[in-house]
């Protein structure tokens, strides 16, 4: 470990230290502060560049090899105060995990959320599930993931898992991606699996029922993507690519799904555009 590592980590572990007595957090925000904005800054090793050269055939987008190895720039770049999700993640993580159960983060990807909750949770125990449709970013994941104490990553479909000892489930951009006719299926098995207590933290892209406004915050998206560095070859290719691929739902039909699958008054807790993050507790 060089200098920087060493420098980083002895500030670190004093901030979690002075943080030891505070109500749900393990690591003080300062810390956590830190942790984000390290993990993100080593995760951006690789540019996104996938969508910068004209194809004559867009493909529908899927999470393979090319974009595993770019993923965690992606992200970064094209979702709205991300940094901030991971806060509320681990804000709420700490919050209603009992320690009883597992965490199960659905679509993990390169493993990130996990690895920062791991970190957050400083010497307290915790225990994920990582579940992933896509080989390379389980690779990733199992990498990144190699110091978590208590892991288990799953090639699966998440339709298929059964969420044994599920305390937390967690959505980050997933559910969106998963045919429309099968989330209420989903979300119903992970409200029977959990227990009473038990969460889920769902973020995903939204939808405007109004036609007028939906244009309007897509247009202001897409001028989040351009100072982020996208050009408007790369926006309209991946708007192409992913058509009929990912499926946003309004706020209202999001909110009602969770109702009707047994959460009681679940909650919008952060809306950005076209972007929402939602808490939903089973009593």
């Amino acid at each position: 470990m060089g200098e920087d590592g060493k420098d980083f980590k002895q500030k670190t572990s004093a901030l979690i230290r002075r943080s030891s007595s505070a109500k749900s957090l393990t690591i003080g925000q300062s810390a956590l502060g830190l942790l984000i904005q390290r993990l993100m800054k080593n995760d951006q090793k690789s540019r996104d560049q996938i969508f910068n050269s004209p194809q004559e055939n867009i493909a529908p987008f899927e999470f393979n090899q090319k974009v595993a190895a770019v993923f965690d720039d992606m992200v970064a770049r094209s979702i709205p105060f991300y940094q901030e999700i991971h806060r509320l993640i681990v804000d709420l993580t700490h919050r209603y995990y009992r320690g009883r159960g597992k965490v199960y983060d659905l679509g993990c990807s390169t493993g990130t959320t996990i690895e920062l909750l791991e970190k957050s949770f400083g010497e307290k125990a915790i225990s994920f599930v990582g579940v992933d449709t896509s080989a390379p970013m389980l690779e990733l994941a199992k990498e990144k993931c190699s110091q978590v104490r208590a892991v288990e990553f799953l090639l699966e479909d998440m339709i298929r898992v059964d969420f044994k000892d599920a305390e937390i489930v967690i959505f980050n951009y997933t559910l969106q991606f998963l045919k429309v006719d099968k989330r209420a299926e989903l979300l119903k098995k992970i409200y029977n699996a959990l227990p009473s207590g038990g969460c889920l933290i769902l973020s995903e892209k939204i939808k405007s029922p109004s036609k007028k406004m939906e244009s309007c915050i897509t247009d202001l998206y897409y001028d989040f993507k351009r100072r982020n560095g996208y050009s408007e070859l790369e926006i309209s290719q991946k708007r192409e690519a992913l058509e009929n691929v990912l499926v946003p739902l309004t706020p209202k039909e999001q909110l009602t799904m969770l109702e009707e699958v047994g959460f009681r008054e679940p909650e919008m807790l952060f809306r950005w555009y076209n972007f929402a993050s939602y808490l939903a507790l089973k009593e």
